[in-house]
């Protein structure tokens, strides 16, 4: 029996776009895009051979009815999109930060269980071939019991203080700025591979406090840099920075120390081929040498432009997973709890910046 194909609506065409080969590559048809600006959202259907161009995401549900509906919009709606989207009969791939708090996340997850149908974060950076490769390691025993970890995901698009503001500049839109664009991906990589975090504290600051949010009513109040110190359940330690306001700066890192050996993974975005990673790591004794990584990735995942190259090799393995989860009627993760987990983190790291101090991730 020939499988089924899927249709896809995707909301939000920044990241959004990058969904778009994504899905296609596996073999699903996206038929529709929903984007405020009109003139862009023509572009990018008639670019992808999308028949359906919306305004508003509420049509596009009504009138496209997709079998899979992506949500790239700004956290501020990923409820309410996910709500009326699982409760249409449609299976839902969020982005991250998954909403605006871990309250909001748990009504995404409760919706998804009611309807039946599959919901996952796009915790994409899991997805890269040397970090798929960091977390076999870990699983092996490779580093041990984690004496402490360290992660920094660095980048420049608002290093530039005459640099255009958008809306994860609003923390009324974004819930965060650099830690919910940028460190929850290390809070993810760092729970998939190591465990809870129980408390964290931070320190964060605005890059240029005279810039404004959209439409100039408000000052910008979304950190782009942001440092968090960490405690895990187990009782590891951690440390994260996060910018987006690092000139020169491209590049994403994580390494971890314990009782038995050391991996130290780096991204860097400005190498050939950077999709596939680096990744060195050092036993009981010795120094850190590298490890040999097998791509596995489609000779496509290098071809089209910085957003078609990430779709290609970081979300189309995960839409591979989430679609396998639609056939058998599994969950896959990273699922939707996962990403409440890591917006458990995200907001004892607000509570910290704003009554300061070690905070408790609740559970």
């Amino acid at each position: 029996m020939a499988r089924k194909k899927y249709s896809v609506g995707i909301v939000g065409l920044g990241f959004g776009r990058a969904h778009i080969p994504a899905f296609q590559a596996n073999g699903c048809e996206v038929v529709a895009v929903c984007q405020r600006n009109q003139e862009t959202a023509r572009s990018v259907a008639a670019r992808y051979n999308v028949s359906g161009v919306f305004e508003r995401w509420e049509q596009m549900l009504e009138e496209a009815k997709p079998d899979i509906v992506v949500i790239a919009s700004p956290p501020s709606l990923h409820r309410e999109i996910a709500l009326r989207a699982l409760g249409q009969g449609a299976h839902v791939l969020c982005e991250k930060p998954l909403a605006m708090s871990a309250a909001e996340g748990r009504d995404m997850v409760e919706a998804a269980a009611r309807a039946q149908r599959v919901a996952m974060t796009c915790f994409n950076w899991r997805f890269i071939p040397a970090m798929q490769r960091f977390h076999a390691m870990v699983e092996e025993g490779g580093v041990g019991r984690l004496f402490h970890a360290a992660g920094r995901w660095l980048g420049a698009r608002w290093a530039d203080e005459a640099a255009a503001s958008t809306w994860r500049m609003d923390r009324a839109q974004a819930g965060h700025g650099a830690m919910g664009d940028m460190g929850v991906h290390l809070i993810d990589m760092v729970r998939w591979n190591f465990g809870e975090f129980a408390k964290v504290s931070a320190q964060a600051g605005v890059a240029y406090p005279s810039r404004s949010v959209p439409g100039g009513g408000k000052p910008a109040d979304a950190e782009d840099f942001c440092s968090v110190m960490g405690e895990l359940a187990s009782g590891g330690q951690v440390t994260l920075s996060v910018s987006r306001a690092a000139r020169g700066a491209n590049e994403a890192f994580l390494e971890a120390y314990g009782s038995q050996g050391s991996l130290v993974y780096r991204l860097d975005r400005e190498r050939p081929k950077w999709y596939v990673g680096e990744l060195r790591a050092a036993g009981a004794s010795g120094t850190l040498q590298p490890v040999a990584i097998t791509a596995g990735l489609p000779r496509s995942a290098g071809e089209g432009d910085p957003l078609e190259v990430t779709g290609k090799a970081t979300i189309a393995p995960l839409v591979k997973r989430f679609l396998e989860g639609i056939r058998k009627g599994e969950h896959p993760s990273p699922s939707l709890e996962d990403g409440v987990r890591a917006q458990l983190v995200l907001d004892a790291v607000l509570r910290s910046l704003t009554d300061g101090g070690w905070q408790r991730v609740e559970s």
